[in-house]
């Protein structure tokens, strides 16, 4: 992978006259410890298809069959257990089959009805506090960071951090040590080669100003990664072997994940991987689209939990879109932009096997704004108890998700 000159200034530039960075732990050499990996499915994954309440009558009487997940059929929906809500059979949706087995191994963990406490249903806006860490407008516009920023500012050292995209997450908004890094198997440069690799080092090191700082970071962490690819006698970089016969598919959940893999392989010390599955807008179509798609992403999901086995115990996945689905499906056979969704946890220390929140009911009372399933549980206490039990940054919530004060933990993950 060359990075374009555009990509690399953005990689860098990040730090660009923003006083945040100058609080940026710059030790030498990577931290040591968990890897936080977050993926966004973007676009609004449709929770109730995800896992769905397939015997509650208020879905049945508002989904057709044919867009529903079903509990009896050629194709039911793998049943989960559960005590979230006693007497819904929730199943997770047919072609989620390498879910259910995490789940079932009690490596996952569910949440339902979980999202922005925001109502707002555009994709931009959602994202965008997500992603910032924060709730609402009004905190929006005064946040310019990303709540990932925050988190690796108050950690030690120095640890490189990882977009497996053209762009920096924006959760890592304002991050001098990142890297965005689609693919490895054309290594990582610059265009010009190890000459402009070395002019650059030579301009910004010793540098102490933040985008020279940053810069140096990111030409450091370039070049770690590179020089630990393994490269045949043609200086190529090798093809990459999953472990334990894990196979990705070649698309965009499949090449993410092979990536991340291939990056805590090198044991670069990598302490965030930012991960962005697109495609969840199904406003049309919902059955099939939804299938292919999530039908992708649990196969991928599965090969990397295999494939890193031997890293479980450093391990945690957090997968959040955001927002869901309408309940009530439209005339393209579609749904429109919705509220309440689902977030997976899963990690080795994941009490998993488990659906977590509250279920608030699908009945024209309970929904938001009387179309939507609500959101009961702020997707921002997910994040923290992750934060807290497997980082250490209880002291620092307030910081790293500013106005949102964490209420009783919700047990997903242990120390």
């Amino acid at each position: 992978m060359i990075l374009c000159r555009r990509a690399f200034l953005q990689t860098g530039a990040a730090a660009l006259a923003w006083p945040g960075l100058s609080h940026l732990a710059l030790a030498a050499g990577p931290a040591p410890g968990d890897c936080l990996i977050v993926v966004f499915q973007r676009g609004g994954c449709d929770g109730l298809s995800l896992l769905a309440p397939t015997n509650d009558p208020d879905y049945v009487a508002d989904r057709a069959p044919e867009l529903r997940v079903l509990d009896d059929g050629p194709k039911p929906g793998r049943p989960v257990r559960q005590s979230f809500a006693p007497g819904i059979d929730f199943r997770l949706h047919p072609e989620a089959a390498p879910l259910a087995e995490l789940y079932e191994s009690g490596s996952l963990a569910l949440l339902h009805a979980v999202g922005l406490v925001d109502g707002t249903r555009s994709h931009f806006v959602a994202q965008d506090l997500m992603e910032r860490g924060v709730s609402d407008g009004a905190r929006l516009v005064r946040t310019a960071d990303g709540w990932l920023t925050r988190l690796l500012a108050g950690q030690s050292g120095a640890a490189p951090a990882v977009t497996t995209g053209p762009a920096i997450a924006a959760a890592l908004a304002f991050h001098g040590a990142s890297l965005a890094i689609p693919d490895l198997r054309g290594g990582v440069g610059l265009p010009g080669g190890p000459q402009v690799r070395r002019t650059l080092t030579a301009l910004y090191d010793g540098a102490e100003d933040p985008f020279s700082r940053a810069a140096a970071l990111s030409l450091r962490d370039m070049e770690l990664v590179d020089s630990r690819l393994p490269r045949g006698a043609d200086g190529k970089v090798a093809d990459y072997q999953p472990e334990n016969n894990a196979v990705y598919d070649e698309t965009e959940s499949g090449r993410a994940f092979r990536t991340v893999a291939r990056l805590l392989k090198l044991e670069i010390g990598l302490s965030v991987a930012c991960v962005d599955i697109g495609g969840w807008d199904h406003h049309d179509a919902l059955a099939g689209r939804f299938s292919g798609l999530v039908g992708q992403f649990s196969r991928a999901l599965a090969a990397f939990w295999n494939d890193v086995s031997r890293y479980h115990d450093r391990l945690t996945v957090v997968v959040m879109t955001e927002f869901g689905r309408r309940l009530r499906t439209n005339k393209s056979n579609g749904a429109d932009h919705g509220h309440g969704s689902v977030m997976l946890v899963l990690g080795g220390h994941t009490n998993g096997g488990q659906i977590y929140g509250r279920w608030p009911g699908l009945a024209s009372a309970e929904l938001d704004n009387g179309v939507d399933l609500a959101v009961t549980t702020d997707y921002r206490a997910v994040l923290a108890e992750v934060l807290t039990v497997r980082r250490g940054a209880g002291n620092a919530l307030q910081h790293i998700f500013p106005g949102f004060t964490p209420g009783q933990a919700l047990g997903i993950v242990k120390g």
